[in-house]
């Protein structure tokens, strides 16, 4: 099997990896969009959960991951409901974790189980002891597979960054004691920058908390009127759309007619509609100078800097006016 990666490139995947891509719940992510909401409101908006989770398991690959990392890499993302984390939204989620909630209960009723057992895995330990796997998952602010794959591929796919900038923040890590690293001061100012476009420029761009805020709302009123349940949500976003735009309720019929290309917003703290804060994100990569550790807000007064704003961005959260 041949994968094109926009990002890494062109890989043959074969054995296990390629039945795990084949399985249905795999498969299912290429109709979840990781952004949510926002390809609603635009079109260029619409990198997808399989897009990450494949480039996620080619990105272990690449540093140097085992092949059950990869796996862990690739599944990671399976219990996404439909529009990602617009449902932590509608379900009142403050830890955006629904999909951590649901995850060994769509793993042991998809064909997950009966192929890694096939090829001599315990899937169990490989898919829910998540420790293990330092370089796929990492907490904030360090770097981890999921982090750098999910924030290089929408940048790229939204026209912020270069392939040729990617390549040369590629070439820049290392991996010290399964953690992921940077070797360049430069290097580590272009990730966090680029970082914090993702965090700030694109999840809380208004545009985007706006249509958080009109699809969270219509799933909230379609849950509570019975229009759509909770399995329902682990459809696709196509599914769930068509119910919403074919309900017979009023208010959620305006609420999805309500997310086209043509809104208008901007962000105005005097005069709002929408206050949204979201779940605190920052970056803070450990850097490798000189065969020395640390981290790079301790080398880089930018990185502060940009970590500083982060916070108080995060903290302040987005005010949004319709116009």
């Amino acid at each position: 099997m041949r994968i094109e990666d926009k990002i890494y490139g062109e890989f043959e995947v074969e054995g296990v990896l390629e039945e795990l891509i084949n399985t249905k719940v795999v498969q299912r992510l290429k109709n979840i969009h990781q952004g949510g909401a926002s390809y609603l409101v635009n079109p260029n908006w619409n990198v997808t959960r399989y897009d990450h989770s494949v480039g996620t398991m080619i990105f272990i690959k690449i540093i140097g991951g085992s092949l059950e990392e990869q796996i862990a890499g690739l599944l990671h993302d399976i219990s996404h409901t439909a529009f990602s984390h617009v449902v932590d939204f509608a379900l009142n989620k403050s830890n955006e974790d629904y999909h951590e909630e649901i995850f060994e209960r769509i793993v042991e009723t998809s064909d997950i189980p009966k192929i890694l057992t096939k090829y001599g895995y315990d899937y169990k330990d490989i898919l829910y002891n998540e420790t293990k796997w330092t370089l796929l998952e990492r907490s904030a602010p360090a770097l981890c597979a999921d982090r750098i794959d999910y924030t290089l591929r929408d940048m790229y796919s939204y026209g912020y960054i270069s392939l040729v900038a990617i390549k040369n923040f590629l070439d820049s890590l290392e991996v010290k004691d399964g953690e992921i690293v940077i070797n360049s001061i430069n290097a580590a100012e272009w990730f966090v920058n680029t970082y914090y476009k993702e965090v700030i420029g694109f999840f809380l761009n208004p545009l985007n908390i706006y249509a958080y805020n009109r699809l969270s709302n219509a799933l909230k009123v379609a849950l509570d009127n019975e229009i759509i349940t909770l399995e329902d949500l682990l459809q696709d976003d196509n599914y769930v759309l068509t119910i919403l735009k074919n309900s017979k309720n009023e208010e959620v019929r305006s609420l999805i007619q309500s997310l086209n290309y043509n809104v208008d917003v901007v962000e105005n703290k005097e005069e709002y509609d929408i206050h949204q804060v979201n779940k605190l994100r920052l970056i803070d990569p450990t850097v490798i100078i000189d065969g020395v550790l640390s981290k790079a807000s301790e080398k880089s007064t930018l990185i502060k800097i940009l970590g500083e704003q982060a916070m108080q961005k995060s903290i302040e959260g987005v005010f949004v006016k319709f116009n």
